[in-house]
C-alpha cells in the first residue's frame, strides 16, 4: 500500500466524519501537546477535497495558533518542570538557548519547520516569552507552511507526495537559510544607515 493510499484510509476512517472540526482539533492539541503533526491530517483532507484547500489550509494555521497560546499558559503556570518532563533536561537547555540567542527567530523557525512545535510554544511559556508577540510571529509561519503544503497538493495532485517526502527536509532547511540570510542583510543594511545618519548629523 502506498503512502497517499494509507493517509487516505486512515483519514477517510478516523478525521474525515469530523471534517474540518478534526483538522481544528488535531491543529490545536498538537501545538501544545500531541505528538502528531497536523500536516497528516491535512494532506488527507486536501486530497480528498482539493477545491476546499484555502479554507483547510486556514482552519489548520488557526488552530495551531490558538493551540500555540495554550502551551504558551501550559508553560506559565507548570514552569520548567514541566517542560523537563516534556523535552528533558538537556533539551530545555538547548531550547532556552535558542530563545536567549535568537529570539524571535527560535518561535518562527520553529512553526515552519517539522520540529516539535509543542516544545517551543510551552518553552515561550516557561521564559516569559510575550504571548501576543508569539502570536502573531506563528500566524505568518505557521500559515505558510499549511497555505504552501496544501496549494502543492491541490494544484498538483498526489503524485506530488513522493517529492515531498524526499525534499520536505531540505525545503525546511533552504527557508531557513533564506529567513536567517534576509535577517542579516536587514540588520546589516539598518545599520548602514543608522551610521550614514549619524555622521551626516
Amino acid at each position: 500500500m502506498s503512502l497517499t493510499e494509507s493517509i487516505l484510509l486512515w483519514t477517510n476512517a478516523v478525521l474525515v466524519p469530523l471534517g474540518p472540526l478534526g483538522l481544528f482539533v488535531v491543529a490545536f492539541i498538537e501545538s501544545s501537546f500531541f505528538p502528531i503533526p497536523p500536516d497528516i491530517i491535512l494532506i488527507g483532507l486536501v486530497l480528498l477535497q482539493p477545491e476546499n484547500w484555502f479554507i483547510l489550509a486556514s482552519i489548520a494555521t488557526i488552530g495551531s495558533v490558538v493551540g500555540a497560546i495554550f502551551g504558551h499558559a501550559i508553560g506559565a503556570k507548570g514552569g520548567r518542570p514541566i517542560l523537563n518532563k516534556i523535552a528533558g533536561k538537556h533539551r530545555t537547555e538547548k531550547v532556552e538557548s535558542y530563545f536567549t540567542k535568537y529570539g524571535d527567530w527560535t518561535i518562527a523557525i520553529a512553526a515552519f519547520t517539522p520540529v516539535p512545535y509543542k516544545i517551543f510554544t510551552i518553552a515561550s511559556g516557561v521564559f516569559k516569552y510575550n504571548w501576543k508577540r508569539m502570536a502573531l510571529i506563528s500566524i505568518p509561519a505557521r500559515g505558510a507552511r499549511f497555505f504552501v503544503l496544501s496549494a502543492i497538493l491541490a494544484f498538483y495532485g498526489e503524485q506530488i507526495l513522493a517529492s515531498l517526502e524526499l525534499f520536505l527536509g531540505p525545503i525546511s532547511i533552504v527557508a531557513i537559510c533564506i529567513l536567517v540570510g534576509g535577517y542579516f542583510i536587514y540588520k546589516k543594511l539598518t545599520g548602514v544607515r543608522g551610521q550614514s545618519a549619524s555622521s551626516v548629523s
